[in-house]
């Protein structure tokens, strides 16, 4: 809950509001981050320019590892009420089979996630529709300034701001650049013209050729339909582009063959959104009384997989582990916020997202003799595996079972 301390004449435009600590991003990072905080009793403002979140193609499912994340901050049953849960993900290449992978995993909008995470806050006064237009930060008590007028103190802040540098570069936090323009991602909503549905629960079609920089296109269920996010290494110039965006029926068909048969007839129900990624890493953000979480602090390749549960990491550790401590004691110097960069989990998903984002790209598109050894072997070792899981079900899950213990 947080508390205004001042009330002045004007009729609150200038009030003081103090709490704990404000968030500064309403995103996932920021509203997970919030609600955590909220729910141990600290008293958070969580600032954001809209009440209501766009729709943004960002986080559409969620799955595997990711799923502990969420069950282990408290969240799995709220997620369950916004999601569309499916349990099977057909994997093909070339039209033929993979493997199938088993296991729990959700699909959604965006926007229902962040509204479900703010949902989580309790105290609704704890959102503040406004704009920050610049932080104040010492060793002792942040002062943040909105564009009404109004101001927030608190202990800590967290900027969960996304990519949106403007006030970390007011900050002198800087964005360095590991790889320009890394990855390009699509997502757009498909149905059967004649309204009958689809004859797999979720299904993954991976890139048939390096030259086309193809990735995987991942169908699954969500709420308005079969959604499709395609991942590619490629030149976001490349006209190749443009065509997904006025004709991705017929421009995914012509990329990924092997899909026709699967999907029959469809169309595209949906605007094509398309997203083009820079991998980058932030310097300078070392600061006393400020943390950055989530793409703030690092950005990730959409078809590794790996930003939400770098995202959860970051929610978990700092908000279980760190804030509670800091807030036992006075001051907020640079001694506390070191330990949440120097964190062991976090160091490691950081590290983790950057591999497979490496990985990712080197196996879609590296044409050597070395890389193209490696994908036929890649491929091949999981063909084999649900082939033997075909003949002696369960097998493989009892051989990681073994290993595991």
């Amino acid at each position: 809950m947080t508390r205004t301390v001042t009330e002045p004449a004007d009729g609150g435009k200038s009030a003081t509001i103090d709490s704990d600590v404000a968030i500064v991003g309403g995103g996932l990072a920021g509203s997970l981050a919030a609600a955590m905080l909220a729910r141990a009793g600290h008293r958070v403002a969580l600032v954001d320019k809209r009440a209501v979140h766009p729709d943004e193609f960002r986080v559409e499912k969620i799955g595997g590892h990711q799923l502990e994340l969420v069950r282990k901050l408290g969240f799995l049953d709220a997620l369950e009420d916004v999601a569309c849960r499916y349990d099977r993900v057909l994997n093909i290449r070339e039209g033929k089979v993979v493997d199938v992978s088993v296991g729990r995993a959700y699909g959604f909008p965006y926007a229902d996630l962040v509204a479900m995470a703010r949902r989580q806050i309790g105290d609704p006064t704890s959102l503040i529709v406004d704009e920050v237009i610049a932080i104040g930060n010492c060793d002792d008590v942040q002062h943040l300034e909105l564009a009404s007028g109004r101001r927030v103190t608190a202990r800590l802040v967290v900027l969960a701001t996304g990519m949106a540098g403007g006030l970390g570069y007011k900050l002198g936090i800087r964005r360095r650049v590991l790889a320009e323009r890394h990855s390009v991602s699509f997502g757009f909503t498909i149905a059967r013209k004649d309204g009958t549905a689809f004859d797999f629960e979720a299904l993954t079609c991976y890139g048939e050729r390096t030259a086309d920089g193809i990735d995987y296109l991942s169908l699954f269920p969500v709420r308005a339909g079969m959604r499709a996010n395609l991942f590619m290494f490629r030149d976001p110039t490349d006209p190749i582009m443009r065509e997904l965006r006025r004709e991705p029926e017929a421009t995914v068909l012509r990329l990924l063959p092997g899909l026709r048969s699967y999907l029959g007839d469809f169309r595209v129900t949906d605007r094509v959104q398309n997203w083009v990624m820079d991998l980058t890493i932030v310097e300078g953000h070392l600061q006393p009384g400020i943390v950055l979480i989530g793409d703030a602090f690092q950005t990730n390749c959409p078809a590794a997989g790996t930003g939400v549960a770098r995202l959860l990491v970051d929610v978990d550790r700092l908000c279980t582990e760190y804030v509670p401590q800091w807030l036992m004691t006075a001051g907020m110097g640079l001694d506390k916020i070191s330990q949440f960069y120097a964190d062991r989990d976090k160091i490691a998903a950081d590290q983790q997202s950057l591999k497979m984002a490496r990985f990712r790209q080197a196996l879609t598109s590296r044409n050597d003799i070395g890389w193209d050894v490696r994908r036929r072997l890649h491929f091949l070792r999981r063909s084999l595996a649900h082939r033997v899981d075909q003949m002696h079900p369960g097998w493989l899950g009892r051989v990681r079972g073994a290993l595991r213990a």
